[in-house]
């Protein structure tokens, strides 16, 4: 069904262990992880561009649990950051520093000094200002920083608008005609080592075509850089990588690095990639509870649940789709689901909105979706929750985040408490 996720004798199982079972011991809800599929999507996207010797240097943002963090640094996973705090999570969890790249358009000087204190290996620089900055900092800590440019190659990713980075109106990167000043004027940055060259251009990136683009402009660039000495070693082409929502088949590691292999092998340069929902996207399932069950007088029905979009925004945010099953169904679920499945609708499934109940009309995981008839006290399974999920969290409402579990074969294990109504205000004063 989704990886290390399916139906067995009609109940949910993740790994070896019943999801009904974990929610028995924990509580609703809760997000729940697989250790196997986690692991299985670090080693497939590494050994899909093995030709090239990559870091992988996974997503803290898109899933930044220690536990989780910690099993892909003692499988030799680098890491993305993209503030201070993700940077201490990557420590603490045993990253070592010269796996670390430090990426996003406003690092404080506070995050830049403790960085450099750190000695990662290299910041991805966003504008000429934090270049600067950076250059001052370190020659006040008589040190040299290493720094790869984020090109905004102008390149469209055809992905969701609010995830796309690539684009020349993002915020993201520093545009050619810029970068080009940077390059011709690299002198003047003394206590810089400009290395790399990074793009960044979105997610979830459902073809090879956009990276081609990015590395074809980079190809263009780096002769640039070759005339005025500058020592690029590194090429980051980010992440992006897709995954599935719905089970439909989608572009795989192999099928990017088929298109992207050729191009890094011409530039000669070693590849770094950035992947987070790739390895942890369909690694987890958000379980819920439903609490009530409500039909007007029009007919419109309604599931309402204990989880909601504090505790996964994505569907309000992006209007994304999750497949949602119960996690015990009375009809099996269709290897692949969408919005429009199924159409015409089967006679065993029920048309519902699945909405949780924070006081917003925002509030929903699902709008006109069909699922099986479901009773109030039964569990909802959302599936490929493991990416922006609980990184994407909040207290609105003022309601205590959900616990989250990671499953080792037959085993479980809490990997974060449920927070409690102390914890909201532990640490408010007066």
């Amino acid at each position: 069904m989704v990886a290390n996720f399916n139906f067995r004798n009609g109940t949910l199982y993740c790994e070896d262990v019943k999801v009904e079972e974990i929610v028995k011991s924990v509580g609703s809800p809760a997000y729940i992880y697989s250790k196997k599929a986690i692991l299985d999507g670090y080693k497939e996207i590494r050994d899909a561009f093995a030709d090239a010797f990559p870091l992988v240097c996974f997503s803290v943002k898109s899933n930044s649990n220690l536990s989780i963090l910690r099993l892909l640094a003692v499988e030799g996973s680098g890491f993305d950051v993209v503030s201070g705090g993700e940077l201490y999570r990557a420590l603490q969890a045993g990253a070592h520093p010269k796996k670390i790249i430090f990426a996003g358009v406003g690092k404080s000087s506070e995050e830049i000094e403790y960085a450099l204190d750190c000695n990662i290996l290299m910041f991805n620089v966003e504008s000429l200002a934090e270049l600067k900055v950076i250059n001052a900092l370190a020659y006040d800590k008589k040190t040299k920083a290493t720094v790869a440019l984020r090109l905004n190659p102008d390149v469209d990713p055809k992905t969701h608008a609010k995830t796309t980075t690539g684009k020349r109106e993002n915020k993201f990167g520093i545009d050619l005609g810029v970068a080009e000043r940077i390059v011709k004027e690299a002198k003047r940055y003394d206590t810089l080592q400009i290395c790399g060259l990074h793009v960044h251009l979105g997610s979830p990136i459902m073809s090879p075509e956009p990276y081609v683009k990015a590395l074809e402009k980079i190809k263009d660039f780096l002769p640039l850089c070759r005339e005025n000495s500058l020592p690029i070693e590194y090429v980051n082409i980010g992440g992006g990588y897709c995954i599935s929502y719905t089970g439909q088949p989608v572009c795989k590691p192999t099928d990017y690095a088929r298109e992207i292999l050729p191009l890094v092998r011409d530039l000669n340069l070693k590849l770094i990639l950035e992947p987070g929902r790739f390895i942890v996207g369909n690694s987890g399932i958000l379980v819920t509870k439903v609490v009530y069950k409500k039909e007007t007088s029009f007919g419109k029905r309604f599931i309402i649940c204990d989880a909601a979009m504090n505790d996964l925004i994505r569907p309000t945010l992006y209007d994304a789709f999750h497949r949602i099953w119960p996690v015990s169904p009375r009809v099996p679920m269709p290897e692949v689901l969408t919005s429009a499945t199924p159409n015409p609708p089967e006679p065993d499934l029920i048309k519902v909105d699945i909405v949780g109940p924070v006081c917003e009309s925002s509030d929903f995981f699902a709008k006109d979706r069909f699922i099986p008839e479901i009773k109030a006290g039964e569990l909802l399974s959302i599936f490929s929750a493991g990416a922006y999920g609980f990184t994407m969290s909040s207290n609105y409402n003022s309601r205590p985040r959900p616990c989250e579990v990671l499953v080792d074969g037959k085993t479980f294990l809490l990997i974060r408490r449920r927070e409690t109504c102390e914890d909201l205000i532990s640490k408010e004063i007066g």
